[in-house]
């Protein structure tokens, strides 16, 4: 398909409603209903559940989810993020590092992604309290890989490397959107090139693990613009992207400027996969952790090993 026909909306509005592929199934089932009522009589939560994630149930089958540590407040104000805002004051729960362990064991998993909210009221910005929750994680669970969702730290050394010295299995900062929209889309204290800057030196200083991002689309960005923001990721060491549909989570956040096709979303991964990244996720209900364990299926099919972790 030539590249014209497939992005021919490209740059117009196309918001006569929610195309039905944005639709999805209530999760449902025996594992679902057992597994939700083992996580409240454990006071455990899931960003799965919190979030209202439409891929809930898919990603619990595949031994797959994700928790959300450093509390429920957000010192940043993004303009996507329906996460409350606030001053935490300090407050952190020190029985995390133990109830993410205790989720893994309850659930069975097999991969888990460990993501917060920022704390820019910490000394350390976090980066203590993740380092801890990965190490209990491998130590009590060492067939469970780790991945983390962060914060940029303000691309401080010293708190990066608290952070990758646990050895997480993937770090994960997401640089959301293109760089034009940046500061109308992001807190103004997550710019576009500290996250770029963020992700290098995970990559130059911490070469075994993988690092990953994530854009949203449908925000006004144009084509050109996120082939530039691809290649300025594959350019900091990014081995895996994933691409999703910005959805408006109330009419005080922004508004969605464009509801993308399908190809649309096929197209863009082929243009990430010729870049040069190694993983690409990319569809409507993809979001930064869906179905994150895909990538070590990959890397098993890769090096001809067994693919354990789904069974």
């Amino acid at each position: 398909m030539e590249e014209k026909t497939v992005f021919k909306k490209y740059g117009h509005k196309n918001l006569k409603g929610k195309p039905r592929y944005l639709k999805s199934k209530i999760p449902k089932g025996d594992n679902y209903v057992n597994v939700k009522k083992s996580l409240r009589e454990r006071n455990l939560y899931t960003v799965c559940e919190e979030a209202k994630c439409p891929n809930l149930g898919e990603c619990w089958e595949a031994k797959t989810a994700t928790m959300m540590v450093l509390g429920d407040t957000c010192t940043r104000a993004c303009k996507f993020c329906h996460v409350k805002t606030g001053n935490p004051k300090g407050v952190l729960d020190p029985m995390e590092p133990q109830k993410a362990s205790e989720m893994v064991e309850m659930m069975g998993l097999r991969y888990i992604v460990i993501t917060s909210v920022d704390r820019d009221d910490l000394p350390d910005l976090g980066a203590g309290q993740f380092a801890r929750i990965v190490e209990r994680v491998n130590t009590d669970h060492p067939d469970t890989k780790v991945e983390v969702l962060i914060p940029d730290f303000n691309a401080v050394p010293e708190h990066m490397d608290t952070l990758a010295k646990s050895n997480p299995f993937v770090i994960a900062q997401n640089i959301e959107t293109v760089k034009r929209l940046t500061h109308q889309v992001r807190d103004r204290r997550a710019g576009y090139e500290q996250t770029l800057d963020a992700l290098k030196y995970y990559k130059e200083n911490f070469p075994h693990i993988h690092t990953k991002s994530s854009i949203m689309v449908g925000l006004g960005e144009t084509k050109e613009e996120l082939v530039q923001t691809m290649t300025d990721l594959y350019n900091a060491g990014v081995s895996i992207v994933t691409f999703g549909q910005y959805l408006r989570p109330t009419m005080a956040h922004l508004e969605v400027q464009k509801y993308y096709e399908l190809d649309e979303f096929e197209h863009l991964k082929k243009i990430a996969y010729d870049i040069g990244f190694e993983f690409v996720a990319s569809g409507p209900m993809v979001r930064s952790s869906y179905k994150a364990a895909d990538f070590l299926e990959y890397l098993d099919s890769k090096n001809g090993t067994s693919t354990e972790w789904k069974k």
